[in-house]
């Protein structure tokens, strides 16, 4: 929800207010995803360090921290424009309204909206690390990508419940209340981590038939001596084959999500001229069919079932899910039937991206012994925002040329043809991530000797 206050508003709230255009919301999102690798880096190391129930405490802080700083990038924009400064939101708009350099605007309101932005994507860097870590502590190898894809859900419970609640706030209260009041959910999941959390054989609510259930391979591939160490180079780390098969994965495939999740409500807008408001039911329809992707999860957990290595399951799993996203090959020509179509491909191609993710991050605890799952995971998230960068980033410089040109592509013209690009590019990424990561590890190979 907090990555989505942004996607939601700035077309028909913030963009008008600041007189953005789709390169200046692409910058933002692109830099975003750039902080977001960036810190990922940095967080995976941290959380190895530090503990999953610290680490996470310090991400959620810190990124409900930045959720909450958006809402007054409005108050500074017009205080750094002007020198008068004031504690109300609706004083800003009206302050902001008097510039008459719109240049001056857009660059202003843009830097302080990046720095919000750097602040939340520091915090949520330290969700996957301490998530992954978690399910890893808490789950045989067998079952962590169904774990994983329940509590990758919840990026679905948050789209589900974003679009139908932060347009309405932003109507009713303002934007910036938005930005406040869903930031503010995240401090009070705090106390509950706080209270609730514990490892599983610290935990008073863990049975020693369910302790023994979830060790029961702890040993297979870790080193004998790995309860003796404490964190990992990442220098060292990059010398592992098994490293870049997850970088890889990650980098070609972390950006069709960001796109799904950043560029869906414009294109919703902009396309079909939807204001905020009317794309409230497509888009809980498109966030609620990505909830098939549990199911995905649970696939690997089926195919060991029967037999399969929990490693080979996995990857065969990842194989079904490549094929899903080639739908949005059909969303843009079937769109002028009904928005409805694009609607439900989007769904399928996001359930499939999820599901797709809980068996890549599940890999990483096939492959590395536990101490080193954080760390790896954050060296993926870095490669993940990378390739996030660049789909944000370049479509948004698509999208306005498309616009201000009137590109033509294969049929379609102007916007319709920049979206029309970015969905080829959405189809078959994963079926060119799943190749190469078949190529750089053809075999199982856990890494031993970390």
């Amino acid at each position: 929800m907090d990555r989505q206050v942004l996607s939601l508003t700035w077309a028909n709230n913030i963009a008008p207010e600041f007189h953005w255009t789709n390169n200046d919301y692409g910058n933002i999102t692109a830099l975003f995803s750039i902080f977001y690798a960036v810190s990922m880096l940095i967080a995976g190391p941290l959380v190895d360090k530090l503990g999953t129930k610290k680490g996470f405490l310090w991400a959620i802080g810190i990124w409900s921290l930045g959720a909450c700083l958006h809402a007054f990038s409005g108050i500074c924009t017009a205080g750094y424009l002007t020198g008068e400064w004031t504690l109300s939101f609706s004083n800003a708009k009206e302050i902001i309204a008097t510039v008459g350099d719109v240049g001056a605007v857009v660059s202003v309101s843009v830097t302080f909206f990046i720095f919000s932005r750097l602040v939340l994507a520091f915090g949520e860097a330290g969700n996957f690390p301490a998530a992954i870590k978690t399910t890893a502590e808490y789950f045989p190898k067998k079952d962590r990508a169904f774990a994983t894809s329940i509590f990758n859900a919840g990026a679905a419970v948050g789209a589900l419940g974003a679009p139908l609640t932060i347009p309405f706030i932003a109507q009713a209260y303002g934007w910036e209340m938005a930005f406040i009041i869903i930031g503010a959910l995240g401090f009070i999941w705090m106390g509950v981590w706080i209270f609730v959390y514990d490892k599983p054989e610290n935990s008073k609510k863990v049975s020693k038939e369910e302790l023994a259930y979830i060790q029961q391979d702890n040993d297979q591939d870790e080193p004998k001596d790995s309860s003796k160490k404490t964190g990992v180079s990442i220098l060292k780390c990059l010398n592992y084959k098994q490293t870049w098969v997850f970088l890889v994965g990650k980098f070609m495939t972390d950006g069709i999500w960001w796109f799904f999740l950043f560029w869906t409500p414009a294109y919703l807008s902009s396309i079909y001229d939807m204001n905020d408001q009317e794309i409230a039911l497509p888009l809980f329809v498109l966030y609620a069919i990505t909830f098939l992707s549990i199911a995905g999860g649970y696939l690997p957990t089926y195919l060991v079932n029967k037999g399969k290595h929990p490693f080979d399951a996995r990857i065969k799993s990842m194989l079904i899910f490549a094929f899903l996203p080639l739908l949005t090959l059909f969303a843009q020509p079937l769109g002028h039937i009904t928005y409805w179509i694009p609607v439900i491909i989007i769904g399928i191609a996001g359930a499939a991206h999820q599901s797709w993710s809980a068996n890549i991050f599940s890999v990483v605890g096939d492959l590395f012994p536990r101490r080193a799952i954080a760390t790896v995971t954050g060296m993926g998230g870095l490669a993940g925002g990378i390739g996030s960068f660049f789909i944000n980033k370049g479509s948004g410089m698509l999208f306005d040329y498309a616009d201000i040109n009137k590109m033509k592509f294969v049929g379609f013209e102007g916007l319709e043809a920049g979206y029309f690009i970015i969905f080829c590019v959405c189809a078959v990424a994963y079926i060119i991530a799943w190749g190469a990561m078949k190529a750089i590890l053809p075999k199982y190979k856990p890494v031993t000797d970390l």
